[in-house]
């Protein structure tokens, strides 16, 4: 008996720069704080009294030296539907009998 053997799936998952990922922040409509929250980075309190994420701002930053990495980015575009190959898609769920 064989086992049939598939590919795995490659992403193409190359890190953004910093306008890069600002072009995808605005496309999906988001502000830095929805996208913070929704990547799973910090969000504070601002000296103004709204909410910042200074994680997300040094990401969009052309000064700064950090940069999201490229998985992240992926997960980032597949989350807001802006990915070029991939889009996720919920399993069925199967009852347990």
């Amino acid at each position: 008996m064989t086992q049939a053997t598939t590919a795995p799936l490659v992403l193409h998952m190359p890190a953004p720069s910093a306008s890069e990922l600002k072009a995808a922040r605005i496309a999906a409509g988001l502000s830095q704080v929805q996208a913070a929250e929704l990547m799973g980075y910090p969000v504070q309190q601002g000296s103004r009294g709204g909410l910042q994420s200074r994680t997300w701002q040094a990401l969009e930053s052309e000064s700064d030296e950090r940069t999201m990495q490229g998985p992240v980015f992926a997960m980032f575009l597949l989350l807001t539907g802006q990915h070029s190959t991939h889009a996720l898609t919920v399993k069925a769920q199967t009852s347990a009998s």
